[in-house]
């Protein structure tokens, strides 16, 4: 049911596994399109069954690019599939929760994008489910895949010594559109998509703290561990938004993170880590060139500097894969799970609080409600 002289189907080479984990998207919105869809068709261990979408002209695009074996305008009805075992959900951040809940209600294991949701209480009540219900919830925070962050985290987990100081920003581009539009696949829209009530982008400071601080916190507690507190600055001037976040880890180290949408420059990210023994400098690139972050461990007791060498820099693959592999073959879990998605959205609560409150030091544990 393809449509003939808009889309093709993609022909990709990829030599699949005897053992596929079956999946259902959820979502033809911009990250699947840009992400999803095509990490389910390029992974090694994972056969798209099924997409979903209520927007149906949406739907029959995106089934005419990627041949699922079947499609879905209901997503109890997709959920009912007894032959789908795990649903990626990617569709809006207030939806998360309540589509994970009825995935793992219905038997399967799920992958959300990230923010898991926008509520503490609700997100603790996902967590009570998918336990009780022995399944797995993995948070699309992909930069845990990138080769370059593994490395770091060895590296720091082996070789730093006791950390004194951590430094990350993540800075967007004005450039950023032309960027995703010169390497992105076409997107297409509909305006039969589902929508969260209201403007999700009435408000920008809790649109870009919901949808960029995600990353940026979680890439913290990736390489240092939980994070206890925060203390929050805020200027906006004309479009842009800046935060300048200290904060303070478990572990005794002090952190200091940057976010500001979107500097007048190219895509900034990246982080700096001081240790007793060893220092880590890391540049990340904009996720949808699909580049390595380039890292350089310094040891000082060898006297070497350490940089890996990772070409594969398809995060929304590799983390898909790593999802395969842990429901088949019981494989460490070393994605984002449902404790480093709530611990994300305290310290993205946190930080609007603090900024309510002057600047004040907030501590994660006090966090409840939402943002």
């Amino acid at each position: 049911m393809g449509l003939k002289g808009e889309v093709t189907n993609m022909k990709v080479n990829v030599k699949k596994e005897d053992r596929c984990l079956k999946v259902g998207v959820l979502g033809c919105g911009t990250i699947c399109q840009a992400a999803h869809l095509e990490a389910a068709i390029k992974a090694k261990n994972i056969e798209l069954v099924a997409i979903c979408d209520v927007a149906e002209d949406l739907l029959r695009k995106m089934e005419a690019i990627y041949s699922p074996s079947k499609v879905y305008t209901d997503y109890d009805e997709m959920l009912n599939d007894k032959e789908i075992e795990a649903v990626i959900i990617g569709i809006g951040d207030q939806f998360h929760v309540a589509c994970a809940k009825q995935a793992i209600m219905a038997g399967k294991h799920v992958l959300v994008e990230k923010p898991l949701g926008v509520n503490i209480e609700e997100c603790e009540e996902l967590k009570a489910i998918a336990e009780e219900k022995g399944l797995l919830v993995q948070v699309g925070n992909m930069k845990r895949f990138d080769g370059g962050l593994q490395f770091a985290k060895k590296f720091i987990e082996d070789e730093i010594g006791e950390i004194a100081t951590f430094k990350a920003w993540y800075c967007d581009s004005t450039g950023r559109y032309e960027v995703c539009d010169n390497v992105m696949p076409p997107l297409y829209s509909s305006s039969n998509m589902k929508k969260p009530p209201g403007n999700p982008k009435a408000d920008f400071e809790r649109y870009y703290l919901l949808g960029h601080a995600s990353h940026l916190f979680d890439t913290a507690r990736f390489l240092m561990g939980n994070i206890i507190s925060v203390e929050t600055k805020h200027v906006v001037r004309g479009n842009m938004y800046s935060w300048l976040i200290a904060c303070e880890f478990e572990n005794g180290a002090i952190g200091n993170l940057d976010l500001t949408i979107a500097i007048r420059a190219d895509w900034h990210e990246g982080f700096h880590i001081y240790g007793t023994n060893g220092t880590v400098f890391a540049k990340t690139f904009n996720p949808w060139i699909f580049r390595t972050s380039e890292v350089e461990c310094c040891n000082e007791t060898t006297r070497e500097i350490k940089k890996p060498y990772e070409p594969d820099g398809h995060f929304f693959r590799r983390q898909l894969e790593h999802f395969a592999e842990v429901i088949l073959y019981g494989k460490e879990q070393t994605g984002a799970n449902l404790d480093d998605g709530i611990a994300a959205l305290r310290a993205i609560i946190a930080t609007y609080e603090s900024l309510q409150n002057n600047g004040q030091k907030t501590y994660l544990k006090d966090v409840k409600g939402g943002i």
